[in-house]
C-alpha cells in the first residue's frame, strides 16, 4: 500500500527536499574553507564595504565563474538526464580546465569530490554517474539533481545562491562588513541568481567564457599571501 503524502507536502516540494539538504552548510562539503579569491580583494582593499562587496560579488556571477557554473550544471543535468555518460564526462572535464590556478581548481575539485561521496552514501541513486577522480563542484549538483528528479530551474538558481552566500560568508569573516549588511547583499544578489538560472537554461557550452581577470590574476596572488583565512 503506497503511503499517503504528509498533510501539507507535495509532490513538488518532495522533489525539492533533497535539494535543500545539499546545499545547507551542513553538507559536508567544506565550502567555509574556500573564498574563491574575496580574501585577496579584501587585503588589497577592492572591498571595502557592503557597496564594493555588491559590485564584486555582480561581477563575479554576471561576468565570471557565477554564470559559468550555471552553465556547467545545465549541461551536466542533462548529460545524466539522457543518460549520456560521455557528455556528462566532457562536461565534467571542461569544468575542471575552466579553473584558472591551482586554488580555484582545488575549490571545485574538492567540493564536487566531497559532495558526490557524500551523496552516494546519503542519497544513493542508480542514475549517478560513478566518478573516478576528480569532478568539478557543478557538475557533481547537477548529476545529483538529475538523478533524483530534482527540477533544473530550481536546482541552478539554488546553486547560484549557494554561491552567494558562500561569498558573504566570506566577506564577514573577512570583517569588511557584519551579518546585517550581508543579510542585505544577499537580498540585493537576489534578482542576479534569478536572471542567471533562466539565462542558463537555454545556453549552450560555447557561451561559457569569462571577464574577471582581475579576480583570476588575483587568485595566484592569493597563493603567496602572508595570511590567509581561505584555501582559495
Amino acid at each position: 500500500m503506497a503511503m499517503a503524502e504528509p498533510a501539507g507536502v507535495t509532490p513538488n516540494m518532495q522533489a525539492l527536499l533533497p535539494l535543500f539538504a545539499w546545499l545547507s552548510p551542513s553538507y559536508p562539503v567544506g565550502s567555509y574553507a574556500y573564498s574563491h579569491t574575496l580574501e585577496w580583494a579584501v587585503e588589497t582593499g577592492e572591498v571595502i564595504d557592503e557597496a564594493s562587496l555588491v559590485d564584486w560579488i555582480s561581477d563575479f556571477m554576471r561576468l565570471g565563474a557565477g554564470r559559468n557554473d550555471a552553465i556547467l550544471l545545465c549541461h551536466s543535468y542533462r548529460a545524466v538526464e539522457d543518460g549520456d555518460v560521455d557528455a556528462f564526462t566532457d562536461v565534467n572535464d571542461l569544468a575542471l580546465a575552466l579553473a584558472p590556478s591551482a586554488e580555484l581548481h582545488l575549490e571545485t575539485s574538492q567540493q564536487g569530490r566531497s559532495f558526490l561521496d557524500a551523496t552516494v552514501a546519503a542519497w544513493p541513486s542508480p542514475r549517478l554517474i560513478p566518478v573516478e577522480g576528480e569532478v568539478a563542484f557543478p557538475a557533481a549538483i547537477g548529476m545529483a539533481a538529475a538523478a533524483h528528479g530534482v527540477p533544473l530551474s530550481a536546482a541552478v538558481s539554488g546553486y547560484l545562491l549557494t554561491l552567494v552566500q558562500t561569498l558573504v560568508s566570506a566577506a564577514i569573516r573577512s570583517a569588511p562588513i557584519g551579518q546585517t549588511a550581508g543579510t542585505r547583499v544577499c537580498a540585493a544578489m537576489a534578482p542576479v541568481v534569478s536572471l542567471l538560472a533562466e539565462e542558463a537554461l537555454s545556453l549552450s557550452l560555447d557561451d561559457i567564457g569569462g571577464a574577471t581577470f582581475r579576480a583570476d590574476l588575483g587568485s595566484f596572488h592569493h597563493e603567496n599571501q602572508y595570511t590567509r583565512l581561505f584555501r582559495s
